[in-house]
């Protein structure tokens, strides 16, 4: 269908034109995957890509600079410790070096990678997440709670970790009757959007375990829907019509009743991946299969949503990931950059509004989610809620280097529970040999000084006062998990399920 265009709309974004980069800027010979998994099987962040690619057994994504361009050597080392194939990657919003993975050997994994980039393949990952039973194919992090991870999987489980420690603090597993297709936190990160084989919409609460709010046949067709959580609350999915027309519908979640706005488009049959940015209130809709790429501005003027243009080529897309605002070339104007996949080759497409001033557009990047996180896993895990922090665009961002705090260990790791101490743990954490070995010769060092370094004596009070803190808050989510197993238990038995 041609989309109507009527009386011209005032916008600064009504003259957004897409453009692919030139051929020596793209990356060659990638051996993008086959996987017929509906994700975007890439991940650019402002310092690396990352692109799941075939191997030979296994599963492995290549990490580059993402400033590289040209040809990639076959030879190039990948991240390839799982043992089946990757199906999703997501960089942690909150460290530009950590990346986390999932696979069809029902694990997930997270990676710290290097500054420099990979000079080896990676195989032993920094924690392993062992809770589903059947394949992952679905990552979000949360958006402002550092070391917090979700995960889908085709065992229908909604699973939350918190990666620092390797736990399994709060896992879905009666909220979903059928295969989930899509998962996104809303901007705090206090409740996640759902869509599910069973066509139906739902608005999750995954601390306590409830399913708030749910829309059946939030769309009529039987191919699979996707959502986004918008920054005001609302809700935007697509999705198919009963007479398989591609759809883009806003729901606002005080009342899903009815949408506030739809928009059909075609017939064709690949699923349409949204991405939303919160800074334009623009989304971008990409299809596997698809040659275009569709973009809309979401304002509170009806019809609420407006389609600005499109990008077309020649070459279908295999998948396409999205840049982060932070990673965006700010003195040419560019608002957002997608990372488009063919067979064997990765193509930047830069999204450009056209100003002839070379100075800083305030108007264009007003202030965006930096990396630094508004809480700590522990924080969210006790009930806290915050926005992001933002920070300036002006002048560009540059990445900062790896975080010597180490993210991953922002919380100490609980000892492993004995076999009869109930319910074994779902998550594994991941040790390297190097870790023990650069060790084992601090603690002699220490054992043999006569007088303990004061600096020493107040970092180890420090280390057992945070292992304290972190150890209380995994009580009291143990302790949330046990009343709502007990609740469910007494339904049970009152005959309600």
């Amino acid at each position: 269908m041609s989309f109507r265009r009527g009386v011209v709309r005032q916008s600064k974004f009504r003259h957004v034109f897409a453009q692919a980069w030139k051929t020596e800027h793209c990356l060659d010979d990638v051996r993008v995957t086959r996987v017929t998994w509906e994700a975007p099987l890439c991940a650019p962040n402002p310092k690396f890509i990352a692109v799941i690619v075939e191997a030979g057994g296994g599963g492995a994504f290549l990490v580059l600079p993402l400033n590289k361009s040209g040809r990639v050597d076959q030879n190039t080392p990948t991240v390839c410790g799982h043992a089946a194939p990757v199906l999703d990657v997501q960089w942690c919003p909150h460290d530009d070096n950590v990346i986390a993975s999932a696979s069809e050997d029902c694990t997930v994994k997270v990676w710290q990678i290097p500054d420099e980039g990979l000079k080896a393949p990676m195989t032993e990952a920094v924690v392993t997440l062992e809770g589903h039973s059947k394949r992952v194919g679905i990552l979000a992090w949360h958006p402002t709670a550092l070391n917090i991870l979700l995960t889908a999987g085709c065992d229908n489980l909604v699973c939350v970790w918190d990666v620092g420690t390797g736990e399994l603090v709060y896992q879905l597993s009666d909220a979903h009757p059928d295969l989930i297709y899509s998962v996104c936190w809303n901007r705090e990160g206090s409740v996640v959007c759902t869509t599910c084989k069973d066509k139906a919409l739902r608005i999750i609460d995954p601390r306590r375990g409830t399913v708030l709010k749910v829309k059946e046949k939030a769309h009529d067709g039987t191919r699979p829907m996707r959502a986004v959580f918008l920054s005001d609350g609302k809700i935007l999915t697509t999705g198919f019509s009963r007479m398989s027309e591609r759809q883009l519908a806003l729901w606002d979640t005080n009342d899903l009743t009815e949408p506030m706005a739809v928009q059909e488009m075609d017939t064709s049959n690949g699923v349409l991946l949204p991405f939303y940015d919160p800074d334009t209130s623009m989304v971008y809709l990409c299809g596997k299969g698809d040659c275009t790429i569709r973009y809309f501005e979401v304002t509170d003027e009806s019809p609420y949503v407006h389609f600005i243009s499109l990008y077309s080529s020649k070459e279908p897309q295999r998948g396409a990931g999205f840049l982060c605002k932070r990673g965006v070339d700010v003195n040419k104007c560019e608002i957002a950059r997608f990372y488009k996949l063919h067979e064997r080759k990765v193509e930047p497409i830069s999204m450009t509004v056209p100003r002839k001033s070379d100075l800083f557009q305030g108007d264009l990047y007003p202030d965006t989610a930096g990396s630094e996180p508004s809480l700590l896993a522990e924080d969210w895990i006790a009930g806290q809620d915050a926005p992001p922090i933002l920070i300036s665009l002006s002048g560009g961002y540059v990445a900062p280097p790896s975080k010597q705090r180490d993210t991953l260990r922002g919380r100490p790791k609980l000892p492993p529970q004995s076999d009869d101490s109930g319910p074994a743990a779902t998550a594994t954490p991941v040790v390297k040999e190097t870790e023990v070995e650069t060790t084992a010769p601090a603690r002699v060092a220490q054992e043999t000084e006569a007088v303990p370094d004061r600096a020493k004596e107040d970092d180890q009070l420090n280390e057992i006062l945070t292992e304290v803190k972190a150890l209380k808050a995994v009580v009291q989510a143990q302790g949330q998990r046990i009343d709502m197993l007990e609740r469910q238990l007494a339904r049970i038995e009152d005959g309600d399920v």
